[in-house]
């Protein structure tokens, strides 16, 4: 599909959400799609992140069309959510019959949506095709892969995404290299940010004088001695570490009797606009999220990983990102030293992916 003379006609697309990142980056390719002008949008949320300040606000906040549907489906293990996720989205393209089905980087959402559409012979469309830890234990990596290889058509963000694929076989005119979507969404909403932010005020932090936290991944919430590493690792900085609380997280505090120290302030789950404000004024930003490592990299605000390894590698090479793991002492040393190269190239575009991604579905007619 999507070969030469045997290209569709797009005016129908099915986008499936389910996690927040996914939200963030449906924001300005959706706008984009309204703008082009003949192409209808079907939003379809899985419900993977359920809990309101992880999900409805971004809507809300981000003006993306309320979904046509939502499948209330999370809290459950990765097969668990994968699976009735492909059950419900096969009856919902039944029931739309979308020319092409769009989804977005490597959550249990997209490969749900990727196999629901490969079953019934429906063009699939990934956004941040191309992304590699090279780490099969991580569910996110089998996301990826297989949504990957599934794809008619593949939005890959930077020339190492381009890599990975070719050396998968993964290449020609159905692999396009067009930039990130979330660089479009930083450079639009951190605007918005600006002049509606209330935050930094509510939490009486100045910018610069604070280090931003978040951790919500399995692979660290869920082992007790990494979670603890983690907050005995935040506990030595010099400066106040805000750490919006992931539900997750909450739980597994509570479950392992884990007592944060009183350098780590422990606030609600923010909105995006909030969380954008905050990346911007932070001194540093340490995290277990994919995202927000690379919104770091747009703000220019030094950042340490709590992994053992990222998809985003081309951050790492540049100096712009520390792998730092559950270790107390590389924690803690990444909040001493903590800098941001001068020499920054443009590793992800020029911030108009969503423009582009828009245009190239348009030209199949």
């Amino acid at each position: 599909m999507f070969a030469s003379g045997l290209m569709p006609s797009i005016t129908r697309v099915l986008t499936v959400v389910g996690a927040r990142p996914q939200f963030v980056k449906a924001a300005v390719v959706s706008r984009a799609l309204r703008d082009h002008g003949d192409m209808n949008e079907v939003l379809v949320h899985t419900g993977q992140h359920f809990d309101n300040n992880m999900s409805d606000v971004f809507f809300h906040e981000l003006d993306i069309l309320a979904p046509k549907f939502n499948l209330g489906i999370g809290g459950g293990s990765h097969g668990e959510n994968t699976g009735r996720a492909l059950q419900a989205l096969e009856r919902v393209m039944d029931e739309e019959r979308p020319d092409c089905v769009l989804v977005y980087g490597d959550t249990d959402s997209t490969l749900a949506g990727a196999l629901a559409a490969a079953k019934m012979q429906i063009p699939i469309v990934h956004v941040e095709a191309g992304l590699r830890s090279f780490n099969r234990r991580m569910p996110e990596e089998i996301n990826r892969v297989l949504t990957d290889h599934l794809s008619s058509l593949l939005f890959a963000p930077s020339p190492a995404a381009l890599k990975n694929l070719d050396e998968e076989g993964i290449r020609g005119e159905k692999v396009k290299h067009v930039g990130d979507v979330m660089f479009d969404a930083v450079r639009i909403f951190t605007d918005v940010a600006s002049r509606r932010s209330q935050i930094l005020g509510a939490l009486d932090v100045s910018p610069g004088r604070y280090a931003l936290a978040t951790v919500h991944r399995k692979e660290n919430t869920d082992d007790p001695e990494k979670l603890r590493q983690i907050l005995e690792g935040l506990s030595h900085s010099a400066m106040r570490v805000i750490l919006p609380l992931h539900p997750r997280t909450r739980k597994r505090l509570s479950e392992f009797g884990l007592q944060p120290s009183a350098a780590i302030e422990i606030v609600e789950p923010v909105g995006y606009l909030d969380m954008l404000w905050l990346e911007r004024n932070a001194a540093m930003i340490l995290t277990d999220s994919g995202g927000v490592q690379k919104e770091a990299y747009f703000h220019g605000v030094p950042c340490a990983t709590l992994r053992e390894e990222t998809e985003w590698v081309e951050l790492v090479d540049g100096g712009f990102n520390r792998l730092v793991g559950a270790d107390v002492d590389a924690i803690a040393r990444a909040l001493r030293e903590h800098s941001f190269p001068t020499d920054v190239p443009n590793i992800y575009g020029s911030g108009y992916a969503a423009n582009e991604i828009a245009s190239i579905l348009g030209a199949f007619r």
